[in-house]
């Protein structure tokens, strides 16, 4: 994908798988809901599961978000990095400028709404890419 198609890609999907390590090593992936904001995914993780646990623990992260259903339609991207914490854990809504914005777009998106409900349960989590790969098996014509 262009850098555009990337953008506009990553916008619009709503659920993207992340794999973490576990304690002992395995590999553990799950899905989660998530926004860009065209240059970091946030992640708003359950802040009692493996997931949580497993970042804290090692932040090294491989998220996919893909589309499609026939092989002709495939398409996606693997982005890869370190996640960091931001704002409070669990999130209750304390003043974080950083997350304005981030929670702006997560509440429009998931619930149509402006200002997001903060259960006590969640927290963000910040993945600036330092690799991405994508694909659009669209691009490959009639096979």
């Amino acid at each position: 994908m262009t850098p555009a198609e990337l953008d506009a890609f990553l916008t619009t999907q709503r659920t993207c798988r992340v794999a973490t390590v576990s304690a002992d090593g395995s590999p553990h992936v799950s899905p989660l809901w998530f926004v860009w904001d065209g240059a970091s995914l946030w992640l708003y993780s359950i802040t009692r599961s493996k997931r949580w646990a497993a970042v804290r623990r090692d932040p090294r992260v491989a998220v996919v978000v893909d589309a499609g259903e026939e092989y002709g339609e495939l398409r996606g991207a693997e982005l890869s990095g370190a996640v960091e914490v931001v704002g409070e854990v669990p999130r209750t809504g304390e003043p974080c400028a950083e997350l304005t914005a981030v929670e702006r777009l997560f509440a429009r998106k998931y619930f149509a709404v402006d200002e997001l409900p903060h259960d006590g349960r969640h927290a963000w989590l910040r993945l600036a890419p330092e690799r991405t790969a994508s694909w659009d098996f669209r691009k490959l014509g009639a096979l």
